[in-house]
């Protein structure tokens, strides 16, 4: 290649890798002004947040399969341990009648013993990753299920044993589903927030977060260069847990009743929002910014069509033509020549 020909093709090379890096944003903005042409109600407030909100739970599990993701694993469980913890903030409350901040302990220490139990198989045991957790998975999917006999639970409702439940909800817990901040944002989504920016500081600005990548990489190479690869590998399982939960108590604040149904989509959307996160910024990996804005161009993407009275059964096929998108946007037009 002569020296005028090297010149010409670097701002090229340079248009195109800006192109990747931002193609996201750029498709989110355009989509945001298309859904105001068509539908100015969708561009108020009330309906922007109402989109934040309704993403809040994906980006929240999202958030924790990144991060497994970033350590060379993956946590298919995230959406059963989200169901699980519906049922049992529910069960605590209207069966054991116990209140707001006694239930949100106890289900977060649950998500954290499932995410451990679900490490120690990988990294004790051996299993591997996707094996152990969708094990996890149908185990929880069943056993959510046989306190109540199946059933979901409600306050008065009767239970296997022919007593009835005399527990509530507790109105404090409410809260953390339904209230807003100054009358206008919902919980969930500073939540949502708040999460977002502790993860990104941990794997983006930390040494931790670092050694995950490290870890995702070349698990042999770090463990050579003296990471504690197995506990790393561990706390990843247990952080992914943790947040499952959290996000399955939001659930059920939200909807004030542990619906046997709840958690069904979590588990697909979070790891779309995970997989279409690789693609901002052209980063090609998991990482926290990527996952919430994965989560948020879906959102949007889902809502807008609603406004236009678009079939609901065409949502899954948009989610699928907007990963496939993803993918060959950052490793199909992303490939760069050799």
């Amino acid at each position: 290649m002569t020296e005028q020909t090297a010149t010409q093709a670097r701002p090229t090379s340079s248009l195109a890798e800006t192109a990747r890096r931002y193609a996201l944003f750029v498709l989110l903005a355009l989509m945001l002004v298309g859904f105001w042409i068509a539908q100015p109600a969708f561009i108020n407030s009330a309906n922007l947040f109402s989109i934040l909100q309704a993403v809040s739970v994906v980006a929240i599990l999202g958030v924790g399969v990144s991060i497994t993701m970033s350590a060379g694993g993956f946590d298919l469980s995230v959406g059963s341990v989200a169901a699980s913890s519906v049922m049992a903030a529910s069960y605590l409350m209207v069966v054991l009648q116990m209140n707001a901040i006694e239930t949100m302990l106890l289900v977060l220490a649950m998500g954290a013993l499932i995410g451990l139990a679900n490490g120690l198989l990988i990294v004790r045991v051996g299993v591997p990753d996707l094996l152990a957790t969708l094990a996890t998975m149908f185990l929880l999917a069943g056993l959510q299920l046989i306190p109540t006999g199946g059933r979901s639970i409600t306050a008065g409702m009767m239970l296997p044993d022919g007593t009835t439940a005399l527990g509530a909800y507790d109105p404090a817990f409410l809260i953390l589903g339904r209230a807003r901040l100054f009358n206008t944002i919902p919980y969930p989504v500073i939540v949502m927030a708040l999460v977002a920016v502790i993860a990104w500081f941990l794997m983006e600005r930390t040494r931790w977060g670092r050694v995950f990548y490290a870890i995702g990489g070349n698990e042999t190479a770090a463990h050579l260069a003296g990471a504690p690869t197995k506990a790393y590998r561990l706390w990843a399982y247990i952080l992914s847990g943790t947040l499952a939960s959290l996000g399955g108590l939001i659930v059920a604040s939200r909807v004030g009743r542990g619906d046997v149904s709840a958690g069904n989509s979590l588990l697909l959307d979070a790891v779309a929002a995970s997989l279409i996160g690789f693609a901002v910024l052209d980063k090609r990996r998991p990482h926290v910014l990527g996952t919430v804005l994965g989560a948020i161009f879906v959102g949007v993407l889902l809502n807008g069509l609603t406004m236009l009275n678009a079939p609901y059964y065409t949502q899954d096929f948009v989610k699928g033509v907007v990963l496939v998108g993803a993918l060959a946007l950052t490793f199909g037009l992303g490939k760069r020549k050799r």
